[in-house]
């Protein structure tokens, strides 16, 4: 069967699925989208992704012409059209068609794509053995250029470390802000532990608030373990006792080296370890469920 795509209210063959040479999302990057994951009939924090995107879109003044409830609707159905159980979700919010200039204004009506799909970031190994990454030169945008909270179709700067990452032969990487300080990998939040506490770097340096990294934060704290949002050069990273990386894909994924120096061990950390289970865990239980 083939997949089929939402776009404004209609569901279309993947084959078949279009939208106009003059939608300002081609043209500009000028939208919001969110990543999210089904699990078993499960829409894993749906609401707080919907959150995040109304509010990415609010910020940049672009009006999503469906409620937060008729969009959930649109996922469900969507999910339900191609059967899918278990899947990742890309909602996808553009400016809408206009001519060649910026002015959104002339974009008189938002375009809503919904895909639905399976994905597969990194091999089961590499959640097993866990992941090496290196630091990449491309700097982070400026948060006072680009708010990172706004998750816009316009990815050009992380799409560019992601370059350098794999023309070095590695799959992710570190991106630094102006002043050299860690904000996050090209597609995952990053979280290391040292002497028990789990870090990860404040997003006012430039870093997404990704609703995985609050998941982790949250079940760590509900496991003892103190959390702290604290500023970390690669020195830190270098000298922690765990590394790992959060998203929606990735899910949690462990680090095992860093720029060639190894973290800890060298494998999978007991916390890390401890936390994957967990948020395995809390997959199967929050969200918003529905049924083929």
């Amino acid at each position: 069967m083939e997949l089929k795509v939402y776009i404004d209210g209609n569901l279309h063959p993947k084959s078949e699925a279009k939208v106009s040479v003059f939608d300002h999302g081609l043209l500009y990057g000028d939208g919001v989208f969110e990543g999210i994951r089904c699990y078993n009939g499960l829409v894993f924090r749906l609401n707080e992704h919907l959150d995040r995107l109304y509010e990415s879109a609010h910020t940049i003044m672009l009006a999503i012409p469906l409620s937060k409830k008729e969009m959930t609707q649109a996922v469900l159905q969507t999910l339900k059209a191609n059967q899918l159980k278990n899947a990742y979700i890309r909602l996808v919010v553009t400016r809408g068609v206009g001519d060649l200039g910026l002015d959104p204004r002339k974009c008189k009506k938002a375009t809503v794509i919904i895909i639905t799909d399976n994905i597969v970031l990194y091999p089961e190994t590499l959640y097993r053995n866990g992941l090496e990454i290196i630091t990449v030169p491309t700097v982070r945008n400026l948060p006072e250029a680009l708010n990172p909270q706004i998750k816009s179709l316009n990815y050009l700067n992380n799409i560019m470390a992601k370059i350098e990452a794999t023309s070095a032969g590695y799959q992710e990487a570190i991106m630094l802000n102006f002043q050299g300080y860690v904000t996050e990998c090209t597609g995952d939040n990053i979280f290391l532990i040292k002497e028990g506490v789990l870090i990860t770097p404040p997003a006012y340096l430039g870093a997404l608030k990704g609703i995985t990294r609050d998941a982790i934060m949250e079940l760590a704290l509900k496991q003892g373990v103190r959390c702290e949002e604290k500023v970390i050069t690669r020195h830190e990273v270098f000298n922690a006792e765990e590394v790992f990386l959060t998203g929606t894909a990735a899910e949690i994924i462990p680090v095992v080296k860093v720029d060639g120096r190894k973290i800890g061990q060298g494998k999978p950390g007991r916390l890390t370890l401890q936390l994957m289970k967990a948020f395995h865990k809390l997959t199967k239980e929050d969200g918003v469920r529905y049924s083929l």
